[in-house]
């Protein structure tokens, strides 16, 4: 199988620099209209995809983006390892603006999204104990420390509602009991349906801020944090980049079983499944419902 990176951008990351016969394709899905259309080409002769989260012009809130969609899109051209770029807020003093975390666990608070692909007259159960993908988070930190950015490894990003901030007691709650290190709006439920569309997912965190537990938080400005989400998505396309050698382009099977997540998963009897529902499916579940 060939490596075909699928790259999901957030706040300041629109586009990858340097695509080989770069081309905007519109891609249909069953779950609803995308982002927006999805940037393709080849970066050192691997396949590269790359999807704006919020659309270009940064349309989309956080819980208005089409996390199903999304995902299934990048199923359908044939993506085999996401890598999710978003901006966060920090709870640790020694993850500071302009640091970057690679992402092993998040707690998800979101509550108004669509958290799965699967349903009444298709039910499944993927495990996400491991949310991201080992190998995929070490090639994303080899390629941040080769680009000179200051990146932490393992980290556990809550995912909240928004659209709008936390409280400084939501804050607290979540850096001095929860252990949380950073806080954002978008990876959930993005990386459990990459887990049911049988993709590798990795969660490069991008960090603009402390939040508002810090006691300077109230006194840095906003021409601050948007510096520090330009430098951001400059070193992020750095990381990027540097991807296509690490990966490679000849791609074996998921030594973690990203891959292979919904080998056991699907609970509903054939006979008992819903035609319309695994019609639906045929892109992020056809290896084994037999699409």
């Amino acid at each position: 199988m060939d490596t075909f990176i699928g790259v999901i951008g957030g706040s300041g990351v629109y586009e990858i620099d340097g695509l080989d016969g770069a081309e905007w394709v519109t891609v249909a899905s069953p779950f609803g209209t995308p982002s927006d259309a999805i940037l393709t080409g080849r970066l050192n002769g691997v396949r590269m995809a790359f999807l704006p989260r919020h659309g270009r012009g940064h349309v989309h809130s956080p819980t208005t983006v089409p996390y199903r969609a999304n995902i299934d899109a990048l199923k359908r051209l044939g993506v085999t390892d996401v890598i999710s770029v978003s901006a966060c807020g920090s709870f640790r003093e020694d993850m500071a603006p302009g640091h970057f975390v690679i992402i092993d666990q998040f707690i998800d608070r979101t509550f108004a999204r669509e958290k799965s692909f699967f349903g009444t007259g298709c039910v499944a159960h993927v495990s996400v104990a491991h949310p991201t993908c080992p190998r995929l988070a070490e090639a994303c930190h080899t390629a941040a420390t080769d680009a000179g950015i200051t990146v932490h490894m393992g980290g556990t990003y809550l995912a909240m509602e928004g659209p709008q901030f936390s409280t400084m007691a939501e804050s607290k709650l979540y850096r001095d009991v929860w252990g949380c290190d950073v806080i954002g709006m978008t990876n959930m439920p993005e990386a459990k349906l990459a887990r049911e569309a049988e993709l590798c997912y990795a969660s490069v965190a991008m960090i603009t801020d402390f939040d508002s537990w810090h006691p300077d938080h109230g006194a840095v400005d906003i021409t601050d944090i948007i510096a520090t989400l330009a430098a951001n998505a400059g070193n992020a396309r750095s990381l990027v980049a540097r991807l296509p050698d690490l990966l490679g382009p000849d791609r074996a099977p998921c030594p973690h079983g990203c891959d292979r997540a919904l080998e056991h998963a699907i609970l509903t009897a054939p006979a008992s499944r819903d035609p319309a529902l695994v019609e639906q499916l045929g892109a992020v579940a056809g290896r084994v419902l037999g699409g």
